[in-house]
């Protein structure tokens, strides 16, 4: 590893109004290194990123890349300076080839003759290099997340990338996969690419990385070494106290099935439709789904919500046939945590309060005649806030204003907090539908999400998580099974399985 940078960040600052998201930044990055950027949601990584990027302009401070400035705001000179980023969600056209996909924006439109030949053997060449292997003329659309991920890499190695910025790389991988990129990078760092990593699994950071910087309100608050580092320590540098990690307490003693499918299938493509899938929901205990999005799992999620009917087999809830209406759903104990909070979860445009009982409006508590009792309504709201943390206003702050991990907490408190009566109180949930619960929170909130599940699941609730983060599905699951092309494995306990074995099952091996 050089000791002398090859990107040096000084003094960036970036203000947005009266939020202060970058102060005062200064970072180096060497050749052959990798230096994993850190932090809880809001803490200003995207900001830092997109400016390194030119997607924005720094307010104060410089950049320089191989000794030289880079100037501001312009992305098309922070590619021609050498900086590729691979993003968490790809940027691919499914219908173009591999090649199509690597060249696609490469070439000048005043060319006459697309130099495909050239192309293809530069493709090449890079891909062994690299130890990236690849067909050129596979359609995108064709392969697995991983072989995607991998053309990603290499559309920015293909435009002489020396610094590859990753965000979240390994989020929507297999185990297997995973590894696969783990020896990628280290074949870049022995060519001399210089690597910036952000993952908010901070087991693959201390693994994968030389060197750590924790970003916190828009503040460098901590640089490291990887090495001698430990989780708990960056966890308590990323939000500023020592944070307690899930640890999976098995179910005391499930009970009988709350929800049964049999044989279920429904309509759709073959990665977004359900195909004979059979599974008990038993009170007490919570059953977890493994896979990589885009499986199935969405089509598993509305069929148990009330949004999506089964065309074909037989779904049971408290040993009726479940009817697809959401709003008969709620009322008889179903509570939902979709993967969509912004575009589903909550409708930014209402307050807090009014998405705090969004679900519920038609119980006796929070109506009567069609009149709203707003005041039942905002007391509910209170105490969802107070009871789930939720932060960032009050009852009538717009619900778009709240963070990504507030947002969850009221989405999570609204499933979970049971409205009360003039002379009663509701019954908690019977069933929750989890789906993808902790997507994007930072650490902080990841643990308390999760310990509210195991709560509920100890109060009696049968409990369906379903997730691409394999260390969530471990740390929460009683049972679990694996999805792959709209078919489930059983679900088995989950001491039965290995991780080799569900990323195998993730890939299609064993479905």
């Amino acid at each position: 590893m050089s000791t002398e940078p090859v990107l040096r960040l000084t003094g960036i600052t970036k203000r947005f109004g009266p939020l202060l998201a970058n102060e005062a930044i200064s970072l180096e990055l060497h050749s052959g290194e990798v230096l994993a950027l850190l932090g809880e949601n809001g803490a200003g990584k995207s900001t830092l990123v997109s400016i390194l990027f030119g997607h924005y302009t720094a307010d104060e401070g410089q950049i320089e890349i191989f000794g030289q400035p880079l100037a501001p705001g312009n992305p098309r000179l922070a590619l021609a300076a050498g900086i590729g980023m691979v993003h968490q969600h790809f940027t691919l056209a499914d219908n173009l080839s591999v090649l199509d996909n690597v060249m696609l924006g490469s070439e000048p439109l005043w060319q006459l003759f697309s130099r495909r030949g050239a192309a293809r053997t530069k493709l090449l060449d890079v891909a062994e290099r690299f130890g990236l292997p690849v067909a050129p003329d596979a359609k995108v659309g064709s392969l697995s997340v991983g072989e995607r991920q991998r053309v990603e890499i290499l559309k920015a190695l293909y435009r002489g990338a020396r610094i590859l910025i990753l965000d979240e790389p390994t989020a929507v991988l297999t185990p297997q996969e995973s590894e696969d990129l783990f020896k990628t990078l280290g074949q870049m760092v022995a060519e001399g690419l210089s690597i910036i990593f952000i993952s908010h699994k901070l087991g693959e950071v201390l693994r994968v990385s030389h060197r750590v910087a924790v970003l916190r309100g828009g503040k460098l608050v901590a640089q490291a070494p990887a090495a001698g580092t430990s989780q708990a320590q960056l966890a308590q540098w990323m939000v500023g106290h020592a944070v307690t990690t899930t640890l999976r307490r098995p179910a005391q003693s499930p009970g009988e099935a709350v929800c049964a499918l049999n044989n279920v299938s429904t309509a759709g493509t073959s990665r977004g439709r359900l195909e004979g899938v059979s599974l008990q929901l038993k009170a007490g205990e919570i059953v977890a789904i493994a896979g990589v999005s885009g499986n199935g799992q969405l089509a598993l999620a509305e069929l148990l919500c009330g949004t999506r009917a089964a065309s074909q087999g037989e779904v049971t809830f408290l040993g009726r046939p479940l009817k697809a209406s959401p709003a008969w759903l709620v009322t008889q104990g179903v509570a939902r945590i979709p993967e969509d909070r912004h575009g589903v979860g909550v409708v930014g445009d209402l307050s807090v309060w009014e998405n705090a009982v969004s679900e519920r409006l038609r119980s006796p508590a929070f109506s009567k005649a069609l009149w709203v009792k707003r005041h039942a309504a905002q007391d509910h709201a209170g105490r969802i806030l107070r009871e789930f943390d939720v932060r960032g206003g009050g009852p009538h702050t717009p619900a778009r204003s709240l963070s990504g991990g507030n947002m969850q907490k009221l989405i999570l408190g609204r499933a979970l907090v049971a409205p009360s009566t003039e002379t009663s109180a509701s019954s908690p949930p019977k069933l929750i539908i989890a789906h993808q619960p902790t997507w994007g929170l930072d650490i902080g909130a990841v643990a308390y999400v999760q310990q509210q599940l195991i709560a509920a699941r100890d109060a009696g609730a049968a409990v369906l998580v379903i997730s691409d983060d394999l260390d969530e599905v471990l740390a929460l699951g009683d049972r679990v099974a694996v999805m792959h092309a709209g078919k489930l494995t059983d679900a088995l306990l989950a001491e039965a399985w290995t991780r080799e074995a569900i990323g195998l099952a993730m890939a299609g091996a064993s479905a």
